[in-house]
């Protein structure tokens, strides 16, 4: 699933190419995603300029002067500028045709993302009650200190909950509580806030160091520009399940956690 870093990887990709550019057309070949495509999109966006590109957690907020298109990836998606003759694939949903010829092309083999239309997406029910940016101020060890106070459940479940924090997907939580040491399942309410300093910054260094290098390619994710990121090669823990621990040399761990891998050393992350 493309995560945060990913999210931000395609903003800064397709940002410089569609910012001031005009909506031609939009071509809905297919708009049984998630949710049905927006019908605003062929009614509303034709002819509208792309004023601001923003990101709130793994949304993705382009703006005009009418609205807001609103695009979450789901699963498998991703957004890509193509040129005007640039062959149709399968799974290949919506295309946005620019005033320059360039196409912002949707593609969705799993078909579990979404295209939205919202007037002020600040206040829409998907956002509203997400937590803080982890890159933005006042996200630190004494906000994730302060909200785990008397929860038993796990701290990789905790720093995953989007109304805590958004953006950490599996991934990234497997990592950032390597780099703090802390074991997966530690009860959240039972974690110091000196650890929680750690862990705060553990997690803004590696989806930094992610958003850096362009993001982690899995099977499914490709950039806004069309190239892949390289995260992925850097990973300390995820996917390394019974290997040895780059930092100690001890045999790596692999649970689940709610349906999800984590990997964990026994001896770093306590």
């Amino acid at each position: 699933m493309p995560e945060l870093p990913e999210v931000e990887t395609t903003r800064r990709g397709i940002a410089p190419h569609v910012l001031g550019r005009a909506v031609r057309a939009v071509t809905v070949r297919e708009s049984r995603l998630r949710w049905p495509v927006a019908e605003e999109l062929q009614t509303l966006l034709p002819g509208s300029r792309f004023s601001e590109t923003r990101r709130r957690g793994k949304y993705l907020l382009l703006k005009t002067e009418l609205g807001w298109l609103m695009i979450h990836l789901g699963m498998s998606g991703s957004l890509r500028l193509v040129s005007g003759d640039e062959p149709v694939k399968k799974h290949d949903h919506v295309d946005i045709e620019l005033d320059n010829g360039m196409i912002l092309r949707y593609h969705d083999p799993r078909r579990f993302g979404a295209l939205l239309w919202v007037r002020e997406p600040d206040s829409h029910a998907l956002l509203c009650e997400l937590g803080p940016e982890p890159l933005e101020p006042g996200f630190d060890g004494a906000y994730l200190h302060g909200r785990a106070q008397g929860k038993s459940l796990a701290i990789k479940s905790f720093i995953m909950d989007s109304h805590v924090v958004v953006g950490v997907g599996n991934i990234y939580a497997n990592e950032a509580l390597f780099r703090a040491g802390i074991h997966p399942d530690r009860a959240a309410g039972r974690v110091a806030k000196a650890r929680y300093e750690k862990l705060a910054e553990a997690i803004r260094a590696v989806l930094t160091e992610a958003i850096r290098i362009g993001g982690t390619t899995l099977r499914d994710f490709v950039g806004g520009d069309g190239a892949p990121g390289y995260f992925q090669q850097k990973l300390n823990v995820y996917g390394r399940g019974g290997q040895t621990c780059r930092v100690c040399g001890e045999l790596l761990k692999e649970s689940r956690h709610n349906n999800r891998a984590t990997v964990f050393c026994p001896r770093c992350q306590t």
